[in-house]
Order: structure tokens, then C-alpha cells, then sequence
């Protein structure tokens, strides 16, 4: 949104949909609904399907360096990232009064066992995950200071606001507001440090991650869907050069959202 011309009333939009059946017979209805142009040619992107479909379609923006406002409609199942879907009608007036929200994603490079750098971005979270049955042994430090000299588990992770939600939130990590400007670094499944239930952090940390014995205890790092086997070594710092915009209906806001699902009982 560079464009000082730029607003949502007089956007060029691209439509979008998942290969699901609800998504392609909802984009089928919404055809004539306004004179859609092709994602490279757009200033905004309307994007049908569910949150994973989302993070697809975000995931490709930044692989393509063009990152564009995106107005979701749930037609998934948890919607948590969507609006909801209520046909055509009203359409261009809920995106031009939809509230924007602006996200960074976790910049995170890995080195493997043989040497190799790995570099990619997560919005959700960054996890690190044992291969085998052997338990994981993971040294953590935060801003070049060692704080967890020997994690013994499943694992870890490092969440964003938008993905305190997700995994982070099943791991049993804290669920964090959109304007917190905190991580969430949530162990899974510990074992030792026995009373380690993970930390919150300034979104201005540097995490590192060095994994002891990795031949005997091979650990994977996960960026949201994107997988890298047997690392030694895994760094993750919020991109800030990379922030992207969600568009929400008002009332609907994904902080709202973050603050409500706090209440869900």
C-alpha cells in the first residue's frame, strides 16, 4: 500500500479460491460479482478457502517479492485468519471498510549436519522436531546468550501472534494479542528441564537453537509447511522487511479474535 493513490474503494482485485469443491463452487458465484484481474496485475488480493489456503497464498507472495493486501473468506473449516463468507451482496463495501492489520514473519536459517544453509519464512511459527524415537536434546539462546543449556523433548517452538493460535496453542504456549510485539517460545512435550514451561520475548529477539548429539538425535526444523531435515543449527528473527497486510471486517479483527479465544472454555 505504497501507493499514496491507493485505497480499497478503487483497488484493482484479484479472486483467488482453494481446490476445494465449497471454494471453487464459491468463486464460481462471485465471477460476475466485479471485473477481477490477475494476481501480478492487482493492488489486493480476495483469497477463498480456509487458513492454510491463506498462508499458501502469502507463502507465494513473499517467494515472489510482491506482497499484497489480502481480504480472506472462510470457506474451510477454523477460519481463523478468514472473514466470514456471505456471498456477493455487500462484498465491495465489507472490503472497502475492512480494517487492515499488519503482520511480520519469522525469518529463520537452518545449517544441516553436512554444512548446508537453509533459509525460508514462517508466519506461523518456526518448530524443531525430533526425527526418531530418540529424545531431542536442544540448547536455546536468546540473543547470544545461552538460557536453556539442555532441552530434552519432542521439541520446540517459536510462534508469532498470528500463530499463537495454531500449533503453539496445542503445545500449550501462551496465546499472544496481535499488538503484543512478542514471541512465544514453547517447548513440546519436555522432559527436562522439568519445570521450563517456555517464555515470552520481545519480538526484537534473536532465537538460536543448537542441537547436541545430532547424529544420535536428528532434529527437523519446520518454517509453517516447509521442512529441513537432520540441522545442527537454526536461527529465527522476525523480518520486519517483510510485513504483510491482512484486511479484516470490522468487529472481526484478528486481535479481537486472539483476545476471544482466550475465553473459550
Amino acid at each position: 500500500m505504497s501507493d499514496p493513490t491507493f485505497t480499497l474503494d478503487t483497488a484493482r482485485l484479484a479472486l483467488l479460491a482453494s481446490p476445494s469443491d465449497r471454494a471453487r463452487a464459491a468463486a464460481g458465484q462471485l465471477a460476475d460479482c466485479h471485473p477481477w484481474v490477475p494476481l501480478e496485475e492487482a493492488q489486493a488480493a480476495v483469497v477463498l478457502g480456509g487458513d492454510g489456503y491463506l498462508l499458501d497464498v502469502l507463502h507465494q507472495m513473499l517467494d515472489n517479492e510482491r506482497v499484497l493486501p489480502v481480504y480472506g473468506l472462510n470457506l474451510g473449516t477454523v477460519g481463523f485468519l478468514m472473514n466470514r463468507h456471505r456471498g456477493c451482496d455487500g462484498l465491495l463495501k465489507r472490503i472497502a471498510k475492512a480494517r487492515p492489520m499488519q503482520v511480520c514473519p519469522l525469518k529463520m536459517e537452518a545449517v544441516d549436519q553436512d554444512g548446508v544453509s537453509h533459509a525460508s519464512c514462517a508466519i506461523n511459527e518456526v518448530s524443531l522436531l525430533r526425527e526418531t524415537r530418540q529424545t531431542a536434546k536442544i540448547e536455546i539462546s536468546v540473543n547470544g546468550k545461552v538460557r536453556v543449556p539442555e532441552l530434552a523433548g519432542d521439541g520446540v517452538l517459536l510462534a508469532t501472534p498470528v500463530g499463537s493460535t495454531a500449533y503453539n496453542l496445542s503445545a500449550h504456549g501462551p496465546i499472544l494479542p496481535l499488538d503484543s510485539q512478542m514471541l512465544a517460545l514453547t517447548p513440546i512435550s519436555p522432559f527436562r528441564p522439568r519445570r521450563w514451561r517456555g517464555a515470552i520475548l520481545p519480538d526484537r529477539s534473536k532465537v538460536s537453537f543448537r542441537i547436541r548429539e545430532p547424529a544420535k538425535r536428528p532434529v527437523m526444523v519446520v518454517a509453517d509447511q516447509k521442512e529441513f531435515r537432520d540441522v545442527a543449527e537454526v536461527h529465527v528473527e522476525i523480518a520486519r522487511d517483510m510485513a504483510m497486510t491482512l484486511l479484516f471486517d470490522p468487529g472481526h479483527a484478528l486481535d479481537e479474535r486472539i483476545v476471544a479465544e482466550q475465553f473459550v472454555v
